[in-house]
């Protein structure tokens, strides 16, 4: 009660009513074991509650999963997949079909399970990190240049040392040599054998950059540098050509492509023609600059300090070599263009298939015999009325074609008064009158009686006959040499017709 006499009010709590105290107990009452056993039995008096997200993340073996630490274990390896799964996506949507490819590898989560779940297609993933084909490191030496006391001293030069360090160092090699992996090996490499695979590596590679570069300004197998092809294009936007269908023949001083024929301003195309591409390697011409630095229709415009001028002179050669067959009447390719080093030529052929060559064709005995005495009809023209050996003829360079031989491949004939003229024509002779007595063709000549059909020497055959034969050939060709280097004439008769500069025989002997 207060001074006046009244009772005592209560304040009211602003947080609402108290709630009862609870009744006090002893610690005695705690610890005792009915009383625990009385809390349980209340606990076990209310329904459990289920809840259903966590029965979606609990497995079948939820049994064993009663540790928060566990589970928690659990949903980060779930979360890890799914982010894995994801970054595969992303991975395989960035690259698509580049050859080319980015990893995300460095970017996924790492853990030790088996994901049974993703396919085959899926990107392989490999950590890296643990490689286990990747090489050990081998043990660094201190600063001090050794390890070890006493007698286990162990120096920088040791050669074990030294010997896995030189196959450590093999990884660093260029990715074109194949170093393979010594998975499991203790390889030691010794300083000599390593500074030799070293130094191979090195000439290796300068050698392949010599040759790409080689081939980017060279007309190579069955290719052709960026010149040559800018001309080729140049002839199909100009209308000479429709199209080039592709390369049908290869030798050592030329490429021969099938083309298309389109018009020209002064004559005809014929529907299907060649383009022979003479190869820009200079290491087919070195040694045939014989055949025409001593051509004299080419001897003042050789120049051996520029080969490209020596290749277009090749193809400038041909041409007016073909010209000379063709007014000859001589069945040979026709000449339709002549472009630097590319001479487009008539089509031997039909329906883009090109004809056999002699070698390759089968024929009777009497169409093998009357390709004999084409043969040799053919080479009396060209000696007698084209003024031309052609130095390379053989079964190789006749095509067969409409029951008829056609001579092709005359860059390199030259005229009989060539220094060497005869002896190309002794050449000729024998290729021929090989391939024909090997063929069974009965009337064949021999090499002898052949070069004396054909040039009209007649040179008399001794006992020791090629000898004595071709010490007559070089008596010739020497006193012929010493002739045109006084009069500018020849000894022995050859006529000539055509427009090309002539070379008279001499009347004086």
């Amino acid at each position: 009660m207060d001074q006046t006499g009244g009772t005592a009010v209560t304040p009211k709590s602003p947080w609402g009513s108290a709630a009862p105290a609870a009744p006090a107990c002893s610690l005695a009452d705690v610890m005792s074991e009915q009383l625990a056993t009385q809390l349980d039995e209340e606990n076990n008096a209310f329904p459990a509650l289920t809840d259903p997200a966590a029965d979606l993340l609990l497995s079948d073996e939820a049994s064993e999963t009663t540790s928060d630490l566990m589970l928690a274990k659990m949903l980060q390896m779930q979360f890890d997949r799914e982010f894995d799964d994801q970054l595969r996506r992303e991975e395989k949507k960035f690259n698509g079909e580049s050859k080319v490819s980015i990893s995300f590898e460095n970017y996924r989560m790492v853990h030790p399970y088996e994901d049974s779940d993703s396919s085959e297609d899926e990107v392989d993933w490999q950590d890296t990190r643990h490689d286990p084909y990747k090489a050990d490191k081998p043990q660094t030496t201190p600063r001090r240049g050794f390890t070890g006391k006493g007698k286990n001293i162990t120096t920088k030069h040791d050669a074990e040392t030294c010997g896995r360090k030189n196959t450590a160092r093999m990884d660093n090699f260029a990715p074109e040599v194949h170093v393979g992996d010594g998975l499991g090996m203790d390889l030691k490499l010794s300083n000599q054998v390593f500074n030799s695979l070293k130094q191979h590596c090195y000439s290796e590679q300068r050698r392949s950059a010599r040759l790409h570069e080689k081939k980017e300004h060279s007309t190579a197998e069955q290719a052709v540098d960026p010149r040559t092809r800018l001309l080729m294009y140049k002839m199909v936007n100009a209308g000479v050509l429709e199209n080039i269908n592709g390369c049908i023949s290869t030798g050592k001083e030329s490429v021969v492509f099938h083309a298309d024929g389109g018009s020209l301003e002064e004559q005809p195309v014929p529907d299907e023609v060649v383009l022979k591409v003479f190869k820009t390697t200079l290491n087919e011409f070195k040694n045939r600059d014989r055949y025409i630095k001593d051509d004299y229709r080419f001897k003042e415009r050789f120049s051996k300090l520029n080969p490209r001028k020596v290749i277009r002179l090749w193809a400038e050669k041909e041409m007016h070599n073909l010209a000379r067959m063709k007014k000859a009447e001589i069945p040979c390719p026709e000449v339709v263009l002549l472009k630097k080093h590319i001479l487009v030529m008539s089509f031997i052929g039909k329906d883009h298939v090109p004809a056999p060559k002699l070698k390759d064709v089968v024929l009777n005995s009497e169409d093998m015999k009357n390709a004999f005495y084409q043969v040799l009809h053919l080479m009396q023209l060209m000696y007698q009325e084209c003024n031309l050996v052609h130095a390379d003829l053989s079964e190789y360079n006749m095509l067969w074609h409409e029951g008829k031989v056609w001579l092709i491949d005359v860059s390199q004939s030259i005229e009989p008064t060539h220094p060497h003229g005869l002896e190309f024509l002794f050449r000729d002779c024998r290729n021929v009158s090989t391939f024909f007595q090997k063929r069974g063709v009965s009337e064949a000549m021999s090499v002898y009686e052949l070069f004396n059909a054909v040039s009209g020497l007649n040179i008399p055959v001794g006992a020791e006959e090629e000898a004595e034969f071709m010490a007559e050939i070089v008596a010739l060709e020497k006193r012929n040499e010493d002739h045109v280097q006084k009069r500018g004439k020849k000894t022995f008769p050859v006529t000539c017709e055509d427009g090309d500069p002539p070379l008279k025989p001499d009347a004086d002997d």
